[in-house]
């Protein structure tokens, strides 16, 4: 046979794939209306956080964890710093005493994250902590004033510290902002399990946990951003939660004996 010759199996695969190509758009037309509703929006929201709870359960934490309570506990009001991708199981970890609030960007997207954040205890904040390039815009500086007045509050945040689709594990500066006009501490936080799915195309390469493994977290030393802090103090301040945030993360995966 020539190398140009469509084989009886090749022709039979592409049948079946024009076949199913309507099925395939038919379902996509009806998955965002479907999305939209509240009852559904609601359900899988409610799917969600029981399968966070039973990954949470047969993850037991591995021996050198720290306990959230402990550690954060006395430094509250905090600013926990987490990266993109390594954060989804953190909700469901840290102790609904510690009164968190996330911040959650106001796209359609993070609209189920922040449903699933709040049935976990949460209090949301709709807005962005900054851009590429490592800028605040108006909704970011929004959405910092409304994270000052929590932590004013005496309540702990939660947030993400790398841009949306900037630069992977590289603190933007929304979160040193957010600890200088509070005069709160950022402390980094990484939570790993053994057993997890790595969606290698994704641009932050986001680990989906999985159960049956073994969990750890770990809480590294707070950081401090004076309110007198110039353009210099603030880019040491955003590297020194980068590099904060890489050392947690190392060290978490190293204890469910996986590369970070």
């Amino acid at each position: 046979m020539g190398k140009n010759t469509i084989s009886n199996a090749d022709r039979i695969a592409a049948r079946a794939t024009q076949r199913r190509r309507p099925l395939k758009a038919a379902w996509q037309r009806l998955r965002g209306p479907l999305a939209e509703t509240p009852a559904a929006k609601n359900a899988l929201a409610a799917g969600i956080v029981a399968l966070m709870r039973a990954i949470k359960a047969t993850n037991p934490l591995a021996t050198g964890s720290d306990d959230p309570l402990a550690v954060i506990g006395p430094k509250e009001p905090v600013i926990l710093a987490l990266w993109h991708g390594q954060h989804l199981l953190a909700p469901a970890y840290l102790p609904r005493e510690l009164r968190f609030t996330a911040l959650f960007s106001k796209s359609r997207d993070a609209e189920l994250n922040a449903l699933v954040a709040e049935r976990l205890g949460f209090g949301i904040v709709r807005g962005s902590g900054g851009r590429e390039g490592h800028d605040i815009g108006k909704g970011g500086a929004r959405a910092l004033i409304l994270l000052k007045r929590v932590l004013d509050a005496g309540r702990n945040v939660a947030m993400i510290a790398d841009i949306p689709h900037g630069t992977p594990r590289d603190a933007g500066l929304g979160i040193v902002t957010l600890a200088r006009i509070s005069g709160r501490p950022i402390v980094p936080a990484a939570l790993a399990t053994s057993r997890r799915k790595v969606l290698e195309k994704s641009w932050d390469k986001t680990a989906i946990n999985l159960p049956f493994g073994r969990a750890a977290i770990v809480i590294g030393d707070a950081i401090t951003v004076p309110a007198s802090a110039d353009d210099v103090a603030m880019e040491d301040a955003r590297r020194a939660v980068t590099a904060g945030l890489d050392r947690v993360t190392a060290k978490a995966y190293g204890l469910v004996g996986a590369a970070a």
